[in-house]
Parts: C-alpha cells; structure tokens; sequence
C-alpha cells in the first residue's frame, strides 16, 4: 500500500453489485483524500480537511439512499436494521463535524481512521449480505421480477436508481 493511502481497494471488498461496489471505490478514494489532507501539512489542512469532509458526508447520503432503493425494491429482509446503520452513522458524522467546527476535537487524523474502520466493517457485514441476498434472487429467477433502472445524473455522472 502506497504511504498516501490509508485504505486500498481489495477485489475482497466486492459485494458483487458493481453499482455498489463503484459507489464503495469513491468511498475509499474519498477517506484516502482526507487521510492525505491530513498528512500533508501544506496550506490551511483543517479547513481543505473540513471541504473534503463535507464532500464525503454529501457522497455517504448518496450511496446509502442507493442501498436503501436497491433494499425496498428487492424487499429485503434486514432493511431495518441496515438503515438503523447507516441513520447512526450520518448521526456520528455529523456530531464529529460539529466538533470539529467548534474546536472540540483536535485530530482530524482520528476521525480518517474511524470512517475507515467503519466503512470497511460496514462493507465486510452488512453489504456483503446484501450482495448474498441479490445472488439467491438472481440464482432463483426472482429478480427478474424486480424493476430496478439505473440513470445517470448528467450534471453530477452519478448513477441514480429510479
């Protein structure tokens, strides 16, 4: 791993939904980006650590709201619990954020390695079941009956499920 990284995509990583598994890249890529803000010690980092951040809380919102389409439209079983998850997660972010604003917490480097861990985690556990879940429809036919279109946002080349 390069000394600029602090996470590197693993093909482990996959859930085998390649919609996810992008929108997961940019995640990683995203943390990478403040892990090297941090590291940098060039300019004003805490407040190109703050821009990148709330561009990352920003991508977080848009790839959870893809899960949670992707979890109403298959019917899945742990729907709940997974966006239990992801609610508590934006509540964490945001609470650090506040922190940070305040000067409350004095090492952003700490917050780089919790979203790290926890995106990882996340990843390894909840999506990884996700992604089982949408093997067995595909493996028994029954996603075929699921409606699910991917368009892409021009302005922003996002994919949106509609």
């Amino acid at each position: 791993m390069s000394y600029n990284l602090v996470v590197e995509w693993q093909p482990s990583y996959s859930v085998g939904i390649n919609l996810i598994d992008n929108q997961h890249m940019e995640l990683i890529d995203l943390t990478n980006r403040l892990f090297r803000n941090c590291v940098s010690g060039k300019g004003r980092p805490i407040n190109i650590f703050l821009e990148t951040l709330h561009e990352a809380v920003n991508y977080v919102h848009y790839h959870f709201g893809t899960e949670e389409k992707i979890m109403e439209r298959i019917n899945y079983p742990e729907f709940r619990e997974h966006k239990r998850q992801h609610t508590d997660f934006v509540k964490e972010v945001f609470s650090k954020v506040d922190e940070f604003n305040s000067g409350k917490y004095p090492n952003p480097l700490s917050f780089v390695y919790y979203l790290r861990d926890w995106v990882l985690h996340h990843i390894a556990v909840c999506d990884k079941k996700l992604g089982e879940n949408l093997l067995i429809l595909r493996q028994s036919g029954e996603l075929r009956r699921i409606t699910v279109k991917v368009k892409e946002d021009k302005a922003t080349g996002r994919k949106e499920i509609k």
